[in-house]
C-alpha cells in the first residue's frame, strides 16, 4: 500500500502531530515543489506503507520553521523526520532519505511508545 500523504497546513495541525507522537510515531516530510531532488525523494517516500504528513515549503514556510524550532533540526529540503514522544527519533535530508530507514525508525519507535 503506498503512502497516504496528509498536508500540514496549519500550526494547529502541527501541534496535533506533536501530541499524537506521544501515542505513536509520526512521519513528517518537508517537500519543495520546485526542486528536482525533492521530487525524486518524494517518489522514495511514497513507498512507505504509512501516513506521511507533508509540508510544502513554498506555501507553508512558517510551519517548516516551526518544525525546526521544535526539533532543533536545521531546515533542509527535502527532509524526513519521525517524531516519537514529541522529539525527533529519526531525520534525514536529500538523498539520505530512504523509505526502508523510515520504516525501521517507525518500527523501533513503536516498540518504545
Amino acid at each position: 500500500m503506498p503512502a497516504n500523504f496528509i498536508k500540514i497546513e496549519s500550526i494547529d495541525r502541527l501541534d496535533s502531530l506533536f501530541a499524537e507522537s506521544h501515542q505513536r510515531p509520526v512521519v513528517i516530510f518537508k517537500h519543495s515543489t520546485t526542486c528536482g531532488i525533492s521530487s525524486g525523494v518524494f517518489r522514495e517516500v511514497s513507498a512507505l506503507s504509512s501516513d506521511v504528513n507533508i509540508v510544502v515549503i513554498q506555501t507553508h514556510r512558517d510551519i517548516s520553521m516551526a518544525i525546526t524550532d521544535r526539533t532543533g533540526i536545521r531546515h533542509e529540503s527535502p527532509q524526513a523526520i519521525v517524531l516519537s514522544r514529541g522529539m525527533a527519533a529519526y531525520h534525514a535530508s536529500h538523498y539520505d532519505i530512504e523509505a526502508a530507514h523510515i520504516e525501521e525508525s517507525l518500527a523501533g519507535s513503536e516498540d518504545h511508545a
